[in-house]
């Protein structure tokens, strides 16, 4: 037999369950099956038709066979890839869920703000959780407990807060015996399953260099990443968008903690191959740093938050690149002042589309959404449009990657990020025999999302029926009611001292 054949008859060997046989398996193996749909797995790079066998919530065989169910679903049409995995979303809540499994996610992470208690905010996620969940250490949260912020009260739940510009405590580095307090609870916060420790330094501009690196330290000594949203550019004297990057990354060189960098597009602008390069190098030389993107111009904050006190003094045209998520206007000088003082969510426009492409299309970019809560109303359209975008945008109408990349960057290279802490997730972002099956169909031909900046309440289009370990959430383009599946994902490290 020749090499090449022998080779795919070993994987097609590989991608089955059964023998390499012709007799069917047995209908009663199987709780579901997906038939005749074009499987896509990032991981083997395999992309044919082929039938998918589910057992308890796992994928348990995928054969060119014919497979039998109870429940068969024909995918004719449709690919079948890993559910998207979201590392940045800030919507854990119900109605947030629902964008999300309608945008084709299977298993959403809050993870750049973290959470705070850790362990009230998994319990209050137990058995009612459309689609998977987790979130790192909040050091926002622990920051403020620690030292008496007047807002520390808003996320006693474990929900995140940014705080706002009249807290005294964001603005002052922390004591020394504060200092001790934070990384006693950042451990404890661990052993409870965070996954990881997640920092918003834009909204904590009174963090000092050496706190920062003691905190870098404490993901270090427990093998968990530092997801890190790095300071604003103002803050270094000569810095452009490239001095934050340069203390993140030297901070993780220095103590050999992993590094998670949010949103390269909007922390860095116009300055993105710079960064990107950055990047690129750190990895190269034994660096553990990823980083992601997601696919739309303008970003979104809390308007009390820190972030904006750089708003000061600005020309007043300016302010018209602010748009107030409540009513979709956008603001004045004097209504960033009204707005400012009542707080809430406003999104920000201005970013070069050239350079979104092309932190989009870069292969090493996660796809992640950033998106804010639908429970408090309208939000920015990433928390619902996020990946139909890039599937539906970015791959097939401006082909500027392929689809098999595009699935990648929301399915594996997620997954790998966490995986090592995480081992829940080294079965997710696969289309393979033993994984999981989260699952997501689209119609390549049709998917693209319908959320945008003045209504982004908009469900998605294309994406056709979505499993969370096994289960339908989402089944012919309509949210399932009253299930559940979701699971809580949870680190898994050494025992804190």
């Amino acid at each position: 037999m020749p090499r090449t054949a022998s080779v795919q008859l070993a994987f097609t060997c590989y991608l089955t369950l059964a023998a390499c046989g012709p007799a069917p398996i047995n209908y009663q193996d199987f709780d579901v099956v997906i038939n005749g749909g074009r499987v896509m797995d990032p991981e083997s790079s395999f992309d044919g038709s082929r039938n998918i066998g589910i057992r308890d919530g796992k994928i348990v065989a995928i054969t060119e066979f014919p497979l039998t169910a109870g429940d068969v679903l024909d995918a004719t049409g449709l690919v079948v890839a890993p559910g998207f995995i979201d590392l940045h979303a800030h919507g854990q809540d119900p109605e947030s869920r629902r964008y999300q499994a309608r945008d084709g996610v299977t298993t959403a992470l809050e993870l750049e703000i973290g959470v705070y208690p850790v362990e009230r905010w998994y319990a209050m996620g137990q058995q009612k959780a459309l689609i998977n969940y987790g979130a790192s250490v909040g050091y926002q949260g622990v920051r403020q407990q620690v030292m008496g912020s007047s807002t520390a009260n808003r996320n006693n739940d474990g929900t995140f807060s940014l705080g706002d510009t009249g807290d005294e405590a964001l603005y002052r580095a922390a004591t020394e015996e504060e200092l001790v307090q934070v990384v006693t609870r950042l451990q404890q916060g661990l052993a409870e399953g965070g996954l990881g420790l997640g920092v918003g330094l834009s909204y904590t501009p009174g963090v000092s260099h050496a706190e920062l690196l003691r905190l870098f330290g404490v993901a270090a000594d427990h093998g968990v990443p530092v997801f890190i949203h790095i300071r604003s550019s103002t803050e270094f004297l000569r810095g452009n968008a490239l001095a934050p990057l340069q203390e993140v990354i030297a901070n993780a060189a220095v103590t050999g903690a992993s590094l998670h960098i949010v949103h390269l597009n909007s922390s860095t602008g116009g300055e993105a191959e710079a960064a990107l390069q950055l990047v690129r190098g750190a990895k190269a030389r034994g660096i553990d740093v990823t980083t992601e993107a997601y696919p739309y111009t303008a970003s979104a904050s809390l308007i009390e938050s820190a972030l904006f006190d750089r708003w000061v003094n600005r020309p007043a045209e300016a302010y018209g690149t602010l748009q107030w998520v409540e009513t979709g206007e956008r603001l004045t000088p004097e209504a960033f002042e009204v707005y400012r003082r009542r707080g809430g969510w406003v999104i920000m426009h201005g970013r070069s589309e050239v350079m979104n492409e092309w932190v989009i299309k870069q292969p090493d970019v996660i796809v992640a959404s950033d998106g804010i809560p639908f429970a408090e109303g309208r939000a920015h359209p990433r928390g619902a449009g996020t990946f139909a975008r890039v599937l539906g945008h970015y791959v097939r109408e401006r082909q500027a990657l392929s689809l098999m990349e595009g699935l990648r960057k929301m399915t594996l290279l997620p997954a790998r990020r966490l995986e090592y802490v995480a081992p829940q997730m080294a079965a997710k972002g696969r289309v393979r025999v033993g994984m999981d099956a989260d699952l997501t169909l689209f119609d390549p031909s049709v998917i693209i999302d319908r959320a945008t900046y003045d209504k982004p309440d908009q469900f998605s289009e294309g994406i056709v029926h979505v499993l969370v370990g096994g289960v339908f959430v989402v089944r012919q383009s309509s949210l399932v009611e009253d299930v559940m599946p979701g699971q809580a994902i949870r680190v898994q490290t050494a025992s804190v001292d």
